[in-house]
């Protein structure tokens, strides 16, 4: 397994940031948005890496396995951060990404928050809709001209994250299991109109976890906080992780 990733080392007192990117996110996708939160907590090492499958990193097997969040959580996010020497860090989980963050988490490694943008937790109706809509911009060709400049292969990218949400053994999938064990500080980020989700989702996540939760929701009817509001996201980011104590 070869990922694509860029390590910032930082201040060695702050916990690192890892930034878990969306299911058609990368590296790239990213944009600035690590750096400037970084900027705002101080400077601490900084960890954005494309999962295999997306961005230049290795392809992944296909066709996706419903349970491929967990497989990213289990084994490939400990494997990643074992060879970058990060414990104990601040994940920073966009959708997908937020469910790998609360699998991981849940599953009892030791993290120092969590901020978790647009999270999942089970399968809402209004999510299946807006990845169908995604489908069919991306067999328009608009959407897959975007993505192309972002990953390798940009079909298997599309297809393994479309294919695998819209199978019918995928409306069962949720993670609230993992939720309880969780005893980490959360900040939760969301838009009110996603087209992707609703707040349940954050109202699941803050009724399931053993921890502090701290909500933002923001009137937009996007599914990328950090982009639609990058600067309040990256402030709030930083306060929140300046009111923790340390460990």
């Amino acid at each position: 397994m070869t990922v694509d990733r860029e390590l910032v080392p930082g201040r060695a007192d702050l916990p690192p940031l890892v930034f878990l990117h969306e299911g058609l996110g990368s590296l790239a996708l990213w944009r600035d948005f690590p750096r400037r939160v970084a900027a705002a907590c101080g400077g601490p090492t900084t960890l954005v890496y494309s999962r295999p499958g997306y961005g230049l990193s290795s392809p992944a097997a296909r066709p996706r396995r419903v349970t491929y969040m967990h497989d990213e959580a289990l084994s490939v996010l400990p494997t990643v951060l074992a060879e970058a020497a990060m414990e104990r860090p601040v994940l920073v989980g966009h959708s997908d990404g937020a469910s790998i963050a609360l699998i991981y988490a849940g599953a009892g490694h030791a993290v120092t928050a969590l901020v978790l943008l647009a999270p999942h937790v089970f399968v809402e109706d209004r999510t299946i809709a807006g990845i169908e809509a995604a489908a069919r911009a991306y067999d328009a060709g608009p959407l897959r001209a975007r993505l192309a400049r972002h990953h390798t292969d940009v079909d298997a990218t599309f297809r393994g994250w479309s294919d695998v949400w819209l199978s019918a053994p995928f409306r069962a999938w949720d993670i609230t299991d993992s939720l309880p064990a969780i005893t980490a500080p959360i900040l939760l980020i969301q838009e009110a109109g996603d087209p992707y989700g609703t707040i349940a989702q954050l109202d699941a996540i803050e009724a399931g976890v053993s921890a502090p939760v701290t909500r933002l929701v923001l009137p937009g009817t996007g599914h990328s906080p950090h982009e639609t509001a990058s600067d309040q996201v990256a402030a709030r980011i930083a306060t929140f992780l300046s009111g923790l104590t340390p460990a």
